[in-house]
């Protein structure tokens, strides 16, 4: 039927393959059409100016084909188990067929098959639908990862800081235990010296105490000294010596009593301390 209709346009078909057109040798470049048939579909592969155009049906749109590629093309056809036929004849002039004469076609994208397109659109359509779904459950899973991390991070500070107050808390009962150690100690040891239950105020007042009459026993002997100076020694020899002998044994006694009770007291504080700290070792 095609060979029929083409004949009105003085055009005739030869099958590529056959050994008539074989022993031609023609190079399929120097051709102007070729029909390719598979079961019920056609299609045409044509040129157009200087280009060749696979203007298969099946495709979104022409396909440009190079000159290089064209016997390869119909190779692989033929493979596929296609029918091609080659059109002898002038063909009819048409629109685009004198628009290609004078520019060529520069084709950046291959043109996909019509159902392989589809396929593609449903599939990026159903990609987008899935991430579009995944976004809206994981809305703000971002900002809620960072809150946790800034969560956890203000916990962790915070349990140290826990733990330095629990340590410095630790410290000061360890101190305070031993203060009131070493008072008790000192309380119950002082009676059967002094007669008197001394504190740690009372006792820190017996040393400032201690220190105001050394300081003004020294202001008397400063003047003790002058007054000798211009009184003369000839005068009273024995008297000075007397009492400054006097007053230095005095200042000695006194002085020892307080400096042995101040060594008794920092010697119970330690031995408060050293068992305190062995009874929470051996706790």
């Amino acid at each position: 039927v095609i060979s029929n209709a083409l004949k009105v346009w003085g055009l005739e078909l030869i099958l590529f393959n056959s050994p008539e057109y074989q022993r031609l040798r023609i190079d399929p470049i120097n051709e102007r059409s070729f029909i390719c048939n598979y079961k019920e579909h056609w299609f045409t592969v044509r040129k157009l100016g200087k280009q060749w155009f696979n203007l298969n049906s099946l495709l979104t749109g022409p396909e440009l084909i190079s000159d290089t590629y064209l016997a390869l093309f119909l190779a692989q056809l033929q493979q596929e188990g296609y029918s091609i036929f080659v059109v002898k004849g002038d063909l009819p002039d048409c629109e685009a067929d004198q628009l290609l004469q004078m520019i060529r076609v520069q084709q950046m994208h291959r043109p996909k098959l019509i159902g392989e397109e589809l396929a593609q659109l449903k599939e990026q359509r159903v990609h987008k639908t899935d991430l579009e779904r995944v976004l809206e459950a994981n809305d703000g899973s971002g900002m809620l990862d960072e809150d946790e991390e800034d969560l956890q991070r203000a916990l962790a500070l915070s349990r140290q800081e826990i733990d330095m107050e629990d340590e410095e808390a630790d410290l000061r009962r360890a101190i305070q235990l031993s203060m009131q150690g070493s008072s008790r100690n000192i309380s119950q040891d002082i009676p059967q010296t002094s007669g008197t239950n001394l504190t740690s105020e009372e006792l820190r007042k017996r040393r400032e105490a201690y220190f105001e009459k050394q300081q003004q026993k020294q202001q008397q002997r400063k003047q003790q000294q002058q007054q000798g100076d211009l009184s003369g020694q000839s005068s009273h020899p024995c008297e000075r010596p007397t009492t400054s002998s006097g007053a230095l044994g005095s200042d000695l006694g006194d002085a020892m009593g307080e400096e042995d009770m101040l060594q008794a007291a920092v010697t119970m504080s330690l031995e408060t301390v050293r068992n305190d700290l062995k009874t929470e070792g051996k706790k």
